[in-house]
């Protein structure tokens, strides 16, 4: 099955000056859930190439920061946003947030993250599988109490019975398909509201 690349969000995303069409994505979700607020401190991770990082530091203003992690070569076209900092590096490599110049833990996650797929439907659920867990493995070392998440997902019975277990650690949580979401993917996203954390 293939799609149209230069569909209605692709050309949407090339009009309004953003690096990405799934800069909507993040749009849809932060108007139903108000994920993003001034002076919040956010970490993006698997930013590249920066849709989303545009639009968070729009919504988050001269005050707020964002950091923003991924494998591939820094983008240097993200280089205006004066509230932004790119790291190129392996999050899951991470150990404490001084490592990315933190001094606190965030407000929120961000991660847009996908395997690389290999077409293997069953292959590629459990690689985004492993991405998510890896990153609520690490909510305790980054995300303050109270704090949001937003996090990509491949749909699978794995996925569903793992992040069941999951929800307690927050005081709301929620499942979305975006409208900018292409019709052959399976991809959704989580959104956790009200980070429980646990104590130290």
């Amino acid at each position: 099955m293939t799609f149209k690349v230069k569909d209605y969000y692709y050309k949407k995303a090339k009009k309004e000056n953003y690096l990405a069409r799934s800069i909507y994505k993040l749009e849809e979700i932060d108007a139903k859930y108000k994920i993003l607020k001034k002076g919040s401190l956010v970490l993006d991770l698997g930013y590249y190439p920066g849709s989303w990082i545009q639009y968070t530091s729009d919504q988050i203003g001269d005050d707020g920061r964002i950091i923003g992690i991924d494998l591939q070569e820094i983008n240097k076209k993200l280089s205006n946003l004066k509230n932004v900092t790119l790291f190129k590096a392996d999050f899951f490599g991470l150990k404490d947030l001084g490592e990315i110049g933190l001094e606190r833990k965030v407000d929120v996650l961000l991660s847009d993250m996908a395997p690389n797929t290999t077409g293997v439907k069953s292959v590629d659920q459990i690689r985004s599988l492993n991405l998510v867990e890896g990153i609520f493995e690490l909510l305790p070392t980054f995300l303050r109490s109270q704090g949001k998440l937003v996090v990509k997902l491949f749909e699978s019975q794995m996925a569903q019975d793992y992040l069941r277990k999951q929800k307690n650690h927050f005081e709301q949580f929620h499942f979305l398909r975006p409208q900018g979401v292409r019709s052959v993917s399976k991809e959704y996203y989580v959104i956790g509201l009200g980070y429980k954390r646990p104590k130290d």
